[in-house]
């Protein structure tokens, strides 16, 4: 009689499907960003598909039959099926919020003016303004009281349609609690095809709290904190006396001058911050440049690749992809990068760790703090003015030491051989700061700022003849 085994059927389909709908749970009801987990994750499916067949080859050995455990081809195309899957909800996602003229918004645009009834409130109220889609504009006003104006906008083949769609859409100003909150209202705010201008006065002295989706926003002159969450879209505040927080998906930023501390967060472009009275915060990922001017209680930076601490800023700090700025830092700094760094006039301590990118740092004054450079994979140049004095120590792996000062306390061991290089020893007659600096791979220079360079004679000034007396030709 023939010995029929049954073959067991793998358990690695079940379990993919349970994963991969719970994640579009996630992502339906929870705001989940599939993109980010599977950006990230994605190779553990193949550690868990792999992880699954071991076991099941394990205990089909056992049982006797080691072929029940091989990988089949409808596992296979279950796989790619499930990725394609995810694939297009994420399309879909990226569609409706980065392509501007999706199928429902085909048409032409048209725009209807805005009413609103003015509610008082107090001066010193707190105000929420709620948006989907549609640009943003708070200035202050004199009077306790919000008023709201703009514009109705609508997407539609005619103008009888778009006025169908924004009649049933409105804004009305309630009051929650001890706040007031400006929000649309009506049977249609969720339509895409539909977004909404606003132009909002409130109370100078009112706290401010804005949420919007899509659009810029654009706040001024404020006395109070103002707090911004926005999705696409560029955001601007201006001449506040408060504090200001921004947490933005996609967006350019601006905040100038603002008496209070500023704190920037999420995923965006630029950043330009000028003229701070507080303390600047970012932390995220900015793929655009990042300007800061005068911020008087320093800059504080974290990213995936730099993490930045700077206690005052009088002058420029930009920090590009792959490049990193300083000028101008009386306070202390401490950073931890991957890019190519120059720093020019700190005037407090500096440490600097960084890999992979030439680190410069430039003094036109003798410098007063102790200066810690270690990098890796790049090389390091420190120019000081002749008349400073320090200590210092100098090690370079895999590489040499080149130095303009010269003293017979300083001793200079060249990299040769398999031998690192070290210089070590004190400059100047006066007691000065600890520099450290230490590097592989890549050389360590010392250089006289230029300014101790002597510039040449000017030469003489020729002295113009005094114009001839017209009066003896006479």
């Amino acid at each position: 009689m023939a010995n029929f085994r049954r073959r067991g059927s793998s358990i690695f389909p079940g379990l993919l499907l349970l994963f991969v709908g719970l994640l579009l749970l996630l992502h339906n009801y929870r705001g989940l960003g599939i993109v980010d987990v599977l950006g990230h994750w994605w190779p553990l499916i193949l550690i868990f598909w792999g992880a699954v067949k071991l076991y099941e080859r394990m205990a089909a050995s056992r049982s006797g039959d080691p072929g029940a455990a091989r990988i089949t081809g409808g596992e296979v195309f279950l796989v790619l099926g499930l990725l394609s899957l995810l694939g297009i909800v994420v399309a879909v996602d990226y569609g409706r919020e980065n392509i501007p003229g999706h199928f429902r918004e085909w048409g032409n645009s048209f725009d209807f003016d805005l009413e609103v009834a003015p509610k008082s409130v107090p001066a010193d109220a707190r105000i929420t303004i709620r948006n989907g889609r549609g640009n943003i504009s708070v200035r202050p006003s004199d009077e306790a009281q919000i008023r709201v104006s703009g514009k109705k906008n609508a997407k539609a083949w005619n103008e009888n349609d778009a006025r169908q769609f924004t009649d049933r859409v409105g804004v009305e100003i309630v009051q929650n609690g001890d706040g007031y909150e400006i929000h649309p209202a009506g049977a249609g705010t969720g339509d895409s095809r539909i977004s909404l201008d606003l132009d909002v006065a409130v109370p100078k002295k009112a706290s401010l709290t804005i949420r919007n989706e899509k659009g810029d926003i654009t706040v001024a002159d404020m006395a109070r904190p103002v707090n911004v969450t926005n999705g696409v879209g560029d955001v601007e505040v201006r001449g506040t006396a408060g504090d200001v927080s921004v947490d933005t998906r996609k967006s350019d930023i601006k905040v100038s001058d603002t008496k209070g501390n500023i704190k920037i967060s999420g995923h965006g472009g630029e950043i330009n911050v000028s003229g701070a009275a507080g303390g600047l915060a970012i932390e995220g990922e900015f793929y655009g440049s990042i300007r800061a001017d005068k911020v008087a209680k320093g800059v504080r930076f974290i990213s995936q690749r730099t993490d930045l601490t700077l206690s005052q800023l009088a002058g420029h700090m930009e920090a590009r992809p792959g490049n990193l700025e300083i000028f101008d830092a009386p306070g202390n700094l401490t950073v931890r990068s991957q890019d190519d760094i120059t720093l020019e006039n700190a005037g407090g301590k500096v440490k600097i760790d960084n890999r992979r990118g030439n680190v410069e740092v430039r003094f036109s004054a003798p410098p007063k703090d102790d200066i810690e450079i270690n990098n890796s994979s790049a090389g390091i140049t420190l120019s000081l003015p002749e008349s400073s004095s320090f200590d210092i120590v100098a090690d370079c792996h895999s590489g040499d030491i080149d130095s303009e000062f010269q003293a017979d306390s300083l001793k200079l061991t060249p990299g040769t051989g398999s031998k690192d290089a070290h210089l070590e020893g004190k400059y100047g007659s006066g007691r000065g700061p600890k520099i450290i600096l230490k590097t592989s791979y890549g050389s360590i220079s010392l250089r006289r700022t230029s300014s101790d360079i002597p510039a040449p004679p000017k030469p003489p000034r020729l002295k113009t003849p005094p114009p001839p007396d017209k009066s003896e030709e006479n």
